[in-house]
């Protein structure tokens, strides 16, 4: 019988940290799929005692602790809860209010909090010699639906390879709780956001599109727009020319 992709993956995982010569992974845990799958696959490339997750709110709904506890529990991992809403508040009351009220600088201040929960997670890496596992997807990652820094800033991406339908695949064999599953993506930038509501496009069609399925002319014209334009945001900084 050949290798389950999620055995595969986790063998990938497993590799990576003993190449790095790393103790475990750190994963920030929202309460969604992707990362609750990134968090299971760690536990069975590694074990649960070299996983650790983080709970960041920052001015978020309390459900997402909720589920995200209920990953940590259905993994049996340690967890560990940082709110970082006094953190963002105190940094915002110091920014410039130019362009206030303006949805550039809605975006602008929504993205400073993967950039702390980025910052946060790496401090506990640190602390424990382990590496921080990110929760991207292959098809969040083709349209730059990500946070530059941010939730993007990690050591390694177990999940970057598959479109939405092929994580959920993986979540359902690693046993992820059902709710988890079913649950609508958002990263939770504001109170109702929705990753198929700001992107304009569905996760069946992005994914179709990706893997070569025919979608719509107008759909697919979307997504890459959208692909050219976060073109830079998949690359590392480009260097100078040198003296």
């Amino acid at each position: 019988m050949s290798e389950s992709l999620t055995e595969r993956l986790a063998e990938w995982l497993r590799e990576q940290v003993e190449a790095a010569g790393a103790r475990g992974v750190v994963v920030g845990l929202s309460g969604g799929i992707d990362s609750a799958v990134v968090a299971g696959l760690g536990a069975r490339a590694l074990g649960r005692e070299r996983v650790l997750g983080l709970i960041l709110p920052c001015h978020s709904d309390p459900v997402d602790a909720e589920y995200a506890r209920m990953v940590a529990e259905a993994f049996g991992l340690r967890c560990e809860t940082v709110d970082l809403t006094p953190v963002y508040d105190a940094l915002v009351a110091r920014l410039t209010p130019a362009g206030e009220g303006t949805e550039l600088r809605k975006l602008a201040l929504a993205n400073l909090k993967p950039r702390l929960r980025m910052a946060t997670l790496y401090f506990y890496a640190q602390l424990h010699g382990y590496l921080v596992a990110g929760t991207s997807n292959r098809s969040e990652l083709y349209v730059g639906y990500f946070t530059k820094w941010g939730d993007s800033g990690a050591d390694l991406l177990p999940i970057g390879g598959l479109v939405k339908e092929q994580v959920r695949a993986v979540a359902r064999e690693l046993g992820v709780p059902q709710p988890i599953i079913d649950r609508v993506p958002t990263a939770g930038l504001w109170p109702g956001q929705t990753d198929e509501g700001q992107m304009g496009i569905t996760y069946q069609e992005l994914d179709r599109h990706i893997l070569g399925g025919p979608v719509d002319p107008g759909v697919a014209a979307r997504i890459e727009a959208m692909h050219r334009a976060s073109a830079h945001k998949r690359r590392l900084p480009p260097i100078g020319p040198t003296p």
